[in-house]
């Protein structure tokens, strides 16, 4: 049993105690705790995201009109999910990630169309910012967006795109020329079905996922599809994925608490030298240190969640405190998807050989961390965004 004693921290409040003790109860019972093979990974998703929907959990991803989201049951609802099962967390983080910008920047008319829809379970989201030279560097996008008569044509591609090939629209970021670099960005609502959008290739990775790589050939939205005002691509980016930074963190400390729950298990029945394995005090020490890398994770983390909901709804205007909050979401990020990543080698080397081979639950995990270190920000990146605040005192 995961150690709990975290939801007792300050970071939060009964409310997130009741949906944590009610998303693990719906988890435990819908999902279970196995090893998850994942045959067919586009089905397996549509059907994940379908009941987390129909059980109202996607609520929380995507908030009814006028609420805002909480931070703080987004990561719980993630480190949940992903210590189930990592395609249950994929599936609830993207379908807030692919519609906060239109939650935050779209028109009403936009918003009521795929915002309840994408509450429901009943319309899948994604979100279209990556291309082959454009990851880290937002600013190298080099997808245009050209003014036609009543609209937009965009053209380019977009790659290691999640949810793609499924999902029935895509929030798409390309270059419309107002300014040099990053200035220059729009966004746009593009449905799937929108003549000129194409699956170029469906990406294979070693933790089965919907990808894809989408291509654009005069592919035309309307004039009501842009996001925000024109040139305000990067920051319509960027309000979407400081939300989510965090959340990334969390993901990572549901995969470190379940591979920390399968070393316990695997010392306390392992025998060998005539005791078992958790008898060993090489065994206890690593045991130690998996447990107080988790901790130190969590605490990043919440922290990190607790200040982006004290600051949401209050007046902008406050860089300093806007620079703490996304160098603290960095260090959550940062710290949690790295220890993660060791505190589940360990339990793998725990294992043995067993550690490695397919149908293992600890080897299904040692393939899911490994993408959380690279996607919405690398560490590299994340050590950058730190620096920068630090320097700048």
């Amino acid at each position: 049993m995961a150690d709990r004693s975290f939801l007792d921290w300050p970071f939060l409040e009964d409310r997130h105690r009741a949906f944590a003790a009610g998303l693990e109860a719906w988890a435990a019972a819908e999902i279970g705790l196995g090893v998850h093979a994942h045959a067919d990974v586009d089905g397996e998703c549509r059907a994940l995201v379908a009941e987390l929907g129909a059980a109202g959990w996607l609520a929380h991803a995507v908030p009814p009109e006028g609420q805002a989201v909480d931070v703080r049951m987004l990561c719980l609802a993630r480190e949940i999910l992903a210590r189930h099962a990592g395609l249950a967390d994929f599936a609830f983080a993207m379908q807030g990630l692919g519609t906060a910008s239109v939650a935050l920047f779209g028109s009403e008319a936009l918003r009521a169309q795929v915002l309840p829809g994408a509450r429901a379970g009943t319309h899948i989201a994604a979100f279209a910012l990556s291309e082959p030279d454009a990851g880290s560097d937002v600013a190298a996008t080099a997808s245009t967006a050209v003014r036609v008569a009543g609209g937009w044509r965009l053209d380019g591609v977009k790659t290691w795109i999640s949810n793609g090939g499924i999902a029935d629209h895509y929030v798409v970021f390309a270059r419309s020329g107002e300014a040099p670099g990053a200035r220059g960005l729009s966004a746009f609502l593009v449905p799937a079905d929108t003549p000129g959008l194409s699956i170029a290739e469906r990406i294979e990775v070693i933790a089965p996922h919907p990808l894809a790589t989408l291509r654009f050939e005069g592919c035309v939205v309307p004039e009501g599809n842009l996001l925000g005002r024109a040139g305000e691509g990067f920051k319509v980016a960027m309000a979407t994925l400081d939300i989510f930074r965090p959340t990334v963190g969390a993901a990572a400390l549901g995969f470190a608490r379940r591979a920390l729950d399968e070393a316990v298990a695997r010392a306390a029945s392992r025998r060998m030298f005539g005791a078992t394995l958790g008898d060993l005090q090489l065994t206890q020490a690593k045991l130690g240190e998996m447990a107080m890398a988790i901790d130190a994770s969590a605490l990043l983390v919440y922290r990190a969640a607790w200040a982006r909901d004290l600051r949401a709804g209050q007046p902008a205007g406050d860089p300093t405190g806007m620079r703490q909050q996304a160098a603290w979401a960095a260090m959550a990020k940062l710290h949690a998807t790295e220890a993660a990543q060791q505190v589940i080698d360990a339990a793998v080397q725990m294992f043995g050989g067993m550690g490695v081979r397919s149908g293992v639950k600890v080897e299904e995990l040692y393939r899911e961390i490994r993408a959380l270190r690279i996607y919405e920000g690398a560490s590299e990146v994340q050590k950058l965004i730190i620096a920068r605040h630090v320097a700048a005192g």
